[in-house]
């Protein structure tokens, strides 16, 4: 039978320029039949290698907000900063010390190259912590070696090994007894450096440090560039472990990069292969193509039964917290956080889905169990949203979004309402019951008059049962906000009182004073113009007993217009 040819044609790309990685002579190895059973031990950089790819570096507020935030979460590993590189590390590396913000069983990093003036300074950040790591690193890679600094291996060699009793030297003379001093090295880039040679420098580097029962030292091994498959990024790193002496007392961490884009399996792969711990960044951010992403690692051993040990179940807050202090966006599409990985909008998905949570149901009663004690089994579904904090409003939707686009832009363009995304499947789905129910064009007015209608009552359109007039906060001394609010209440003026940590958690609770239980899911604001009379729109997505519903608040004043979103949600709720 004739072979049919190849259709293919070689392209006009300088493929010549780029040689192929070396594959590791390991014909026995063993990592392919493992799984990962436990969570490994985790490291945050997010405040050191992804603050340093920030096109706008954190301050020191929300600096302090992502290490809150990977506190909360349950990370005990942190690095929190490069403190020889300026005064806005060190200051912010003291500052959580010195205002005690540090778990006593959370221990922090710091990173330092290896010169003294800089292991010196680092050393000096760290008196008075509990628990604290430098981490050190030279390059060992043979383009670093030949074209950066033009030194033979045993040059390279010895930097580290100076480098190592440095920083030996200065936690000895600066640090107390109150310190439970740690040490990592890195040979960078681990990925681009011969692995006998790799293993040498490591070997050099402990047998300074001595590593024994009780005294740890944590050899990262960094794909500072990711230079091949994970299948080779494993072999790496069972031959590292095999060949390491006392690798009893040896953590051995690996810091993959995601040029490739496929930083994740590489750091799963590493894992079965022998390495102890992960370094990475929530939702992968970092230089170039980010860091491997901590987020999608975690949740990918949570949907396979396997405890993370880190807490996921508000990934929108932690989303919102890591937008917030990166400045920038996590795509819709990301694993697990996104805004729409957990929708379907192809109406064959959405049947499988339904279908699924009906199977669901059915299998639990039968055996007597609710559905959240049952083993999960949804189509397109990996995990149940609600374990994550979504809600099955997200997932759920009617077939036909193709209007949603057009009216986003038609609520933008003209009335600089910049919804949100899963706001503007709420109202498209309301134009569309509009559109099925009357047929016809939806002009751009049309679209105003029913979004007026459904979210902003007026006075010439007065609906619900909750109208706002004013209202005042006050703060006391330990941060409690007391919210007290003027209102008309089913036709009758009251007062309404409550307190929480800022003014929508009291007015939230003020509003259970009249049996209204109302569950914040997400809040988003803008401003509408520019200039000191600007008006400003607030969103409020909220559980109202079984509803998941938005409102919208327009002022002058951000609180008055996030008062007026709550009340938009709480009267559609009783419409």
């Amino acid at each position: 039978m004739a072979i049919k040819p190849n259709l293919q044609r070689a392209t006009s790309m300088p493929v010549h320029k780029y040689g192929q990685y070396d594959q590791v002579d390991i014909p026995d190895r063993t990592w392919p039949d493992n799984r990962i059973t436990v969570a490994p031990r985790w490291l945050s950089t997010d405040l050191r290698d992804g603050n340093q790819a920030l096109i706008d570096p954190m301050s020191p507020a929300r600096k302090r907000e992502m290490f809150d935030l990977l506190v909360r979460m349950g990370y005990k590993e942190i690095e929190v900063g490069f403190p020889s590189s300026g005064q806005t590390d060190f200051d912010f590396v003291r500052s959580i010390i010195e205002d005690g913000a540090i778990p006593d069983d959370v221990t922090i990093s710091v990173l330092t190259q290896a010169r003294e003036e800089l292991i010196s300074r680092t050393v000096e950040s760290l008196v008075g912590a509990k628990r604290a790591t430098v981490h050190l690193y030279n390059a060992t890679a043979p383009v670093w070696r030949e074209v950066v600094f033009r030194g033979s291996k045993d040059a390279v060699k010895q930097i580290a090994v100076d480098g190592t009793r440095l920083v030996m030297e200065y936690a000895e003379k600066l640090l107390g007894p109150e310190t439970v001093f740690g040490y990592q090295y890195s040979p960078e880039i681990f990925t681009d450096t011969e692995l006998d040679f790799a293993l040498e420098v490591c070997e050099a580097v402990c047998d300074v440090w001595q590593p024994a029962e009780g005294r740890e030292i944590i050899l990262n091994l960094p794909a500072t560039v990711e230079r091949s498959t994970p299948s080779t990024h494993a072999d790496r790193f069972e031959w590292m472990s095999r060949n390491l002496s006392r690798r009893e007392h040896v953590c051995l961490s690996v810091h993959p990069h995601n040029d490739r884009g496929t930083a994740v399996a590489a750091a799963e792969l590493a894992i079965m292969a022998g390495a102890d711990r992960i370094e990475g960044c929530l939702f992968g951010q970092g230089e170039r193509t980010g860091n491997v992403d901590l987020v999608t690692l975690g949740m990918n051993l949570f949907s396979q039964g396997v405890d993370p040990q880190i807490d996921f179940s508000d990934i929108d807050e932690i989303r919102r917290t890591a937008e917030y202090c990166n400045q920038m966006e996590v795509h819709p599409r990301h694993p697990y956080a996104g805004d729409l990985v957990y929708t379907a909008f192809s109406g064959s998905h959405q049947d499988a889905i339904k279908k699924g949570f009906e199977a669901m149901g059915i299998r639990a009663e039968q055996q007597g169990k609710t559905v959240d004690d049952i083993e999960w089994a949804v189509p397109y579904l990996p995990i149940d949203p609600k374990d994550v904090g979504r809600s099955y409003e997200a997932v759920i939707r009617v077939n036909s979004q193709s209007g949603k686009g057009g009216i986003a832009y038609v609520l933008q363009n003209d009335h600089k309402l910049d919804l949100p995304r899963r706001m503007q499947v709420e109202f498209s789905k309301i134009i569309q019951t509009k559109t099925d129910t009357d047929g016809g064009e939806v002009t751009p007015d049309a679209i105003w008059g029913i979004f007026q209608d459904e979210y902003l009552p007026n006075p010439e359109n007065p609906w619900g049962r909750i109208q706002v007039k004013n209202g005042q906060t006050t703060t006391d001394k330990d941060g409690t906000d007391t919210l007290t609010v003027e209102a008309t209440v089913d036709g009758a003026d009251t007062v309404l009182t409550g307190t929480g940590n800022g003014p929508i958690s009291a007015f939230f609770h003020a509003l259970q004073g009249i049996g209204i239980d109302v569950r914040l899911l997400d809040y988003q604001e803008h401003t509408m113009s520019e200039g000191a009379s600007a008006q400003a729109a607030s969103y409020i997505e909220c559980a109202i007993g079984d509803q998941v519903l938005w409102g919208i608040g327009i002022d002058a004043n951000t609180t008055r217009a996030s008062l007026k979103a709550a009340v938009s949600a709480v009267n559609r709720a009783a419409r």
